[in-house]
């Protein structure tokens, strides 16, 4: 693999450090043309569609790249902020308050973002960082839940990269944090207050996004994991076992998945009686396509369709004060080692020229000690 170009290497450089961001990826506009380019590397992924790829291949440029970009396109439409795309703009404001939380904590490092598929891509935010000395890298993904399809492919993304840098930074990669204490208090503190403004709904629904029921036997956490973070959270808001009920979303194709599957779930209640739910999605940390579209408005569609009266959306953590202060402490963590207080000193050469001065103040003093 042909190396990357970087800069030229400076003596008397002082270690850099950087906290990268990184979430799925969206679509740079919500046409079919732009979902097309971000459908085609975000399916291509083996990690994400786990089957022979010469019959994928076949399946995916004969046939959803075909038809699937301009139904989806509508639906990015349909939830677009004047910023941008929700996962963008949430994202982008998550890096910009942690970078302040860390700066006020007393930390000096560079907190940048990227996005797995689509724009900024990983290369590219890499590629900027090596230009601006960065010398030392924390990759944390935005999954608290662990699995080979998100986290996993995050990792596949930086050491890709990495394979053709001429000077790989020292690296650290997140894996998971499903039950880390500040981000299932960020999660009840947003339940406790909408039912403290709202009142309770009947029944409370943890909808995550779903994953092949293949994936469970293959090793991933990721079941095992979402059960956890709503077990742990029902304990923070001191509900009994079971008041919380755990969906998984977003399903695609043929083969079974995580069960039960949420929208049926919520057809079935509304069916029985249940006139009320809260439904909150606490696997993702930001608000998109698949909590704005599939959650708020088709999934109350078949709620309210089905016989139910009232349907709740709690958004994402996305900007939340509890939630950016979960992710400093998190970075905080797994910066440990690295003095990140002493980049504050300055750049390389401006700790170069400091170390010159020194010299130099010696050598005088050396001189006059010579002459007495």
């Amino acid at each position: 693999m042909k190396p990357r170009a970087e800069p030229p290497y400076r003596h008397g450089s002082a270690p850099r450090t950087a906290l990268l961001l990184v979430n799925l990826g969206t679509p740079d506009a919500p046409t079919p043309a732009a979902l097309r380019r971000y459908l085609a590397e975000f399916l291509w992924d083996p990690r994400v569609v786990e089957i022979p790829r010469l019959p994928w291949w076949l399946i995916l440029h004969g046939i959803i790249l075909r038809t699937r970009p301009a139904k989806s396109a509508a639906k990015y439409a349909s939830i677009w902020m004047p910023e941008g795309s929700p996962l963008a703009v949430w994202t982008q404001r998550q890096t910009a308050a942690v970078e302040q939380v860390l700066a006020q904590r007393g930390h000096r490092l560079l907190v940048r973002h990227a996005m797995r598929y689509g724009n900024p891509s990983i290369a590219t935010t890499l590629d900027a960082l090596r230009a601006e000395g960065v010398t030392r890298l924390l990759v944390l993904p935005l999954y608290p839940q662990y699995a080979a399809a998100t986290t996993a492919s995050v990792h596949d993304g930086v050491m890709t990269w990495a394979r053709s840098a001429r000077r790989m930074p020292e690296m650290r990669l997140v894996g998971e944090y499903a039950d880390d204490p500040g981000y299932i208090a960020a999660l009840a503190a947003q339940l406790r207050a909408h039912w403290e403004r709202e009142g309770r709904a009947a029944k409370t629904v943890l909808s995550f996004h779903g994953l092949p029921e293949r994936s469970l036997a293959l090793g991933d956490p990721y079941h095992c994991q979402c059960l956890k973070t709503a077990r742990l959270l029902g304990a923070a808001l001191g509900l009994a076992e079971g008041e919380l009920l755990v969906t998984f979303q977003s399903r695609f194709g043929r083969a079974r998945w995580l069960q039960p599957y949420t929208e049926p779930t919520l057809r079935e209640l509304a069916a029985a009686g249940v006139e009320s739910v809260d439904v909150m999605c606490p696997g993702f940390v930001a608000d998109c396509l698949e909590t704005l579209e599939e959650i708020a408005l088709e999934c109350r569609d078949a709620f309210i369709e089905s016989g139910g009266k009232r349907f709740r959306y709690l958004p994402c953590l996305n900007d939340d004060p509890g939630w950016i202060a979960a992710l400093a402490d998190l970075a905080e963590r797994h910066l440990q080692g690295w003095d990140t207080r002493a980049d504050a000193a300055g750049t390389g050469l401006e700790q170069q020229g400091r170390a010159q001065a020194l010299a130099q103040q010696r050598e005088r003093a050396l001189a006059l000690g010579a002459k007495d």
